[in-house]
């Protein structure tokens, strides 16, 4: 830091009342909705996932006819402004970036229309439209998305604007900087998806790396690694493999190889290429996790946060601040999540290329002293399709222990193109498809030695 601005941070500024309430009030209710694990249903969860639930609940039947128009209204509006350019979206940066999409995106957003057209009114070919395909991604993950997206969207401005994660940021750092190369603001993305749902960390990581805090790497490894699966979704996996009185185990097991893959995997490639630089190509800040003299680590970390909560826009801006992650989320990333979802799901169900694909793995397997590890390689890269179709290929192997390494692997594992992945390529994260797979391929070969060690240590 340069004399100047040290002057300038060293100095405390006396905040007056309205700005610490500022503060504290919005960050409290995010904190709450967020963060706040509670028992649910005999499931642990948090608030947000209980109130999505509800709408979910609420919409019931209709849910699926909603998200069917919305992304035809999408592949719509898009083909439409592609031949007209129509001039409202031209002068809206937002909505300009919403519809003004590139030829692959294009695409991608006409088949995720075909797609679930076809499913939705159980047309066409049996492999789009199945059960195990379209239907899934139609029936079963859309309609969860759409009210994840919905409240998670419109409240995630009170983690975002009113400095909680300034104050985060600044106290974690001094464990995410040394351990992960993160900042520490990226723990708070985790606990997220940890409490509630992947697909909120990935939200928050989009709108933080648009936003010039994490850098093209950092936005990179935090969505590829610390999108956590949530416990609810790991004790569904633990009960589909019937296992579930071994949840303590086998959630420790997850948490090991969670923390050796998020160590090890951003220190090879594709993650360790990226670039440490900004979304616009500018260059990373070296001094801005600094705590300069004159502060500790919390008060410096509390100082950031009140003068973010003293910037803030008020109410209305952040209702619109709201109201834009939705749109952006529901029209944007829907479409692509139909897409590639049901293509990835075609390609398990009706192809052997994943099957293929875990020949390789045997030899490993057998190794480590797995038992049935023919069997257990035709569930090792189908992962990448669905994270929930390794188990259900699981019930018929006999061994309890390869069904505990199964189900393990499966969650930690984390890129699925049915919702993660998806995800990931529909948000502004840099990363594509190729890369999707290498980090996946990695994260199995990084998992699947400790989460065996555990299971030795069981059975």
């Amino acid at each position: 830091m340069t004399a100047e601005v040290t002057e300038k941070v060293t100095t405390k500024k006396s905040h007056n009342l309205a700005t610490i309430l500022t503060f504290i009030i919005p960050s409290l209710i995010g904190l709450l909705l967020f963060m706040t694990p509670i028992s649910y249903q005999g499931a642990i969860t948090i608030p947000i996932a209980i109130v999505s639930k509800g709408l979910q609940s609420f919409l019931g039947g209709s849910i699926t006819a909603v998200v069917t128009i919305i992304v035809v209204f999408t592949a719509l509006m898009t083909v439409m402004h592609k031949l007209f350019k129509i001039k409202l979206i031209q002068q809206s940066e937002f909505f300009s970036t919403l519809f003004d999409i590139s030829p692959m995106w294009f695409v991608i957003r006409l088949l995720g229309a075909v797609f679930i057209l076809l499913t939705f009114f159980g047309l066409g070919p049996e492999a789009i439209q199945s059960a195990n395909t379209g239907a899934l991604v139609l029936n079963d993950l859309l309609p969860v998305l759409l009210c994840v997206f919905i409240f998670a969207g419109m409240l995630l401005p009170l983690l975002l604007n009113f400095g909680l994660l300034e104050l985060f940021g600044t106290l974690l750092t001094k464990i995410m900087r040394p351990v992960f190369n993160l900042p520490g603001r990226s723990a708070i993305d985790c606990m997220a998806s940890w409490l509630g749902d992947g697909s909120v960390g990935i939200l928050m990581t989009s709108k933080q790396y648009e936003a010039h805090y994490y850098t093209q790497r950092e936005a990179a490894v935090i969505g590829t690694t610390f999108s956590a699966v949530s416990i609810t979704f790991s004790l569904v996996v633990i009960s589909q493999v019937q296992l579930e009185h071994l949840f303590l185990p086998f959630y420790l097991a997850v948490c090991l190889a969670g923390i050796a893959a998020a160590v090890i995997v951003p220190k090879l490639p594709p993650l360790c290429w990226k670039k440490d630089c900004y979304m616009d190509g500018s260059e990373k800040h070296p001094d801005h996790e600094l705590t300069p003299e004159g502060h500790n680590v919390f008060s410096w970390g509390l100082e950031q946060a009140l003068l973010t909560a003293e910037k803030s826009s008020g109410f209305k801006h952040t209702v619109k601040d709201g109201l834009k992650n939705v749109i952006d989320m529901v029209f944007g990333v829907i479409p692509v999540v139909m897409a590639i979802g049901t293509l990835a799901l075609i390609v398990a169900e009706y192809t052997p290329v994943f099957e293929y694909l875990g020949l390789p793995f045997i030899p490993l397997l057998e190794w480590l002293q797995i038992p049935e590890a023919a069997e257990a390689s035709k569930t090792i890269v189908v992962g990448f399709a669905d994270m929930f179709i390794p188990s259900i290929l699981a019930a018929s192997i006999e061994s309890d222990m390869t069904r505990f390494i199964i189900a393990a692997m499966s969650v930690t594992q984390l890129i699925y193109m049915s919702e993660v992945g998806a995800l990931l390529l529909g948000s502004k994260i840099p990363v594509n498809i190729l890369e999707l797979f290498v980090v996946f391929i990695l994260r199995t070969l990084v998992t699947l030695p400790v989460i065996t060690g555990v299971a030795h240590l069981i059975f």
